[in-house]
């Protein structure tokens, strides 16, 4: 193991042999108990021929041994891959064979996978969640930087899978600046741990950040149902919660219905999509605590701005940048906005990715003289806070003016009959595109999509206003909860039969 690793695996072994590290399923574990099972790992994958520059994919929930494993395999100076169980057996199939791994483990209740895994040459054997894993009979593929930690494959809301390399000193260099920024943090916090960590922010500032700076976490390997996630957080103390819009929107619901609301917690962080003010709005009243807003990629290891604090807050931003990062906000020429402009977000800092796993030619179109395109359009204050305008591919172009998704979605959803909004745009042989929006209505509602047209109409200028609006009893959505605007435009393309639609 190099110096680096070695470095990384002290950092992640902080504290003392007693203290307590993970919380599962009712009980906490010493990190001298976790320890155990990560040498435990170590010991069966180093027999399994398992070595430097070797790639393990990961298909578990959050649990004691996905921790493991991820720590097992840095000290062979291996890669890890964590995958998304539920993505399906052509996606999986895909992003294995494309990460050119040595094996995979899953859990009980995925045999059926492991032997559609074993049917196209790919080794997989089925471990208990507390561990001790079973031997892996494993391939030998291509060695690479033993300097890569995780290879996260992502999609965003946009395009075909990716796979994202973030090393170890991405890793540190996030979670260092993400403590020194957020000054809320205490001694001895206790995080959730309930974001699947296949996905970066989970991974990263659920998993590794608490570990790397000796705070406990508690390990919920289901989301749902938010009742029982509640108990988790109130049994385990949880103190922090990082979360997605969709989370805290449930977590809000499960606790109108009567389910009882945390007791310790003090922070509650959204990220990995807009925080819609509604969501916002509840969380007080409901959870107890407001909700501080932040923004991260996948390729930057997350986290690229959050709120710093309760008394900093800025609602409707996304706070400044965390340290460590040089930002430029370009127009589509490639010069430099004035300040409180829009324009396409650039990034350089020791958390960007160094590229794409074996795709130079993506790396060379996304990074350009050490300079990572986001494809965010934003805007930045007077005080340095960041707003996302949206994705620079999601801009909707009508009769020449650009309308921002995010501002149209954002106004539908101040009429109190809608419950979620996304927008689109649809080609139109006069004015070359022109919005539609999807809306998923309350329960019992009676507006109809003419009424909502008319509410735009009243508050947006007239080339931003819908021109059709589709309801609909649900919206597409990743993992975490990200509605996928590629989605829409495909059943937009198809002309999908609506249930109630309107056109002004």
């Amino acid at each position: 193991m190099d110096e680096r690793l070695e470095e990384t695996f002290v950092s992640l072994a902080k504290g003392a042999p007693g203290q307590r590290s993970i919380w599962w399923r009712g009980t906490w574990w010493s990190r001298s108990c976790l320890m155990e099972l990560v040498e435990g790992c170590e010991t069966t994958l180093a027999q399994s021929g398992f070595g430097e520059g070797q790639r393990l994919a990961l298909l578990l929930p959050n649990s004691p041994v996905n921790l493991a494993l991820c720590l097992a395999v840095w000290r062979l100076g291996g890669t890890v891959v964590p995958l998304n169980v539920q993505a399906g057996e052509k996606e999986i199939l895909r992003c294995i064979r494309h990460g050119d791994v040595f094996g995979a483990f899953l859990c009980k209740g995925f045999e059926p996978l492991a032997e559609a895994l074993a049917r196209n040459g790919i080794p997989s054997a089925v471990t208990p969640l507390e561990g001790p894993i079973p031997d892996m009979n494993g391939r030998r593929g291509g060695a690479e930087n033993p300097e890569t930690a995780v290879i996260f494959f992502t999609s965003g809301t946009t395009g075909s899978p990716k796979a994202v390399c973030i090393t170890h000193g991405n890793i540190r260099a996030n979670v260092e600046a993400s403590l020194h920024h957020f000054t809320e943090l205490r001694d001895n916090e206790v995080f959730l741990n309930a974001l699947p960590n296949f996905h970066t922010l989970g991974f990263t500032v659920c998993g590794m950040l608490p570990m790397l700076s000796g705070m406990g976490q508690a390990l919920v390997p289901n989301f749902m149902p938010a009742e029982a996630t509640l108990e988790v957080m109130r049994t385990a103390g949880v103190s922090v919660a990082v979360t997605v819009p969709a989370m805290v929107a449930l977590l809000q619901g499960a606790i109108a219905r009567g389910a009882l609301p945390p007791q310790d917690l003090h922070i509650l962080i959204s990220g990995g999509d807009r925080l819609p003010p509604r969501i916002a709005s509840r969380s007080a009243p409901l959870l107890g605590v407001p909700v501080l807003e932040g923004y991260g990629l996948t390729e930057t290891s997350p986290v690229v701005a959050v709120n710093p604090s309760y008394a900093k807050n800025k609602p409707g931003t996304v706070g400044p940048l965390i340290p460590g990062y040089r930002a430029r906000i370009l127009d589509a020429e490639g010069k430099e906005v004035a300040q409180g402009e829009e324009g396409t977000l650039w990034l350089q800092g020791p958390s960007v990715t160094p590229g794409y796993f074996r795709r130079p030619d993506l790396t060379g179109s996304r990074i350009r003289d050490g300079w990572f395109d986001t494809g965010d359009m934003v805007k930045i204050d007077e005080d340095g806070y960041l707003s996302i305008v949206g994705r620079v591919s999601d801009i909707i172009i009508v009769g020449g003016f650009n309308v921002y998704p995010q501002e149209v979605e954002s106004m539908l959803q101040e009429h109190p009959s809608v419950r979620e909004a996304a927008v689109i745009g649809v080609p139109n042989p006069s004015l070359g595109e022109v919005v539609k929006a999807y809306v998923v209505p309350q329960a019992g509602s009676r507006t109809t999509p003419r009424d909502l047209v008319a509410f735009c109409r009243e508050r947006l200028s007239h080339y931003k206003v819908p021109r059709m609006i589709e309801y609909v009893e649900e919206l597409p959505k990743s993992s975490i909860g990200k509605v996928l605007n590629r989605e829409l435009r495909k059943r937009a393309q198809e002309g999908t039969v609506c249930s109630d639609s309107t056109s002004s």
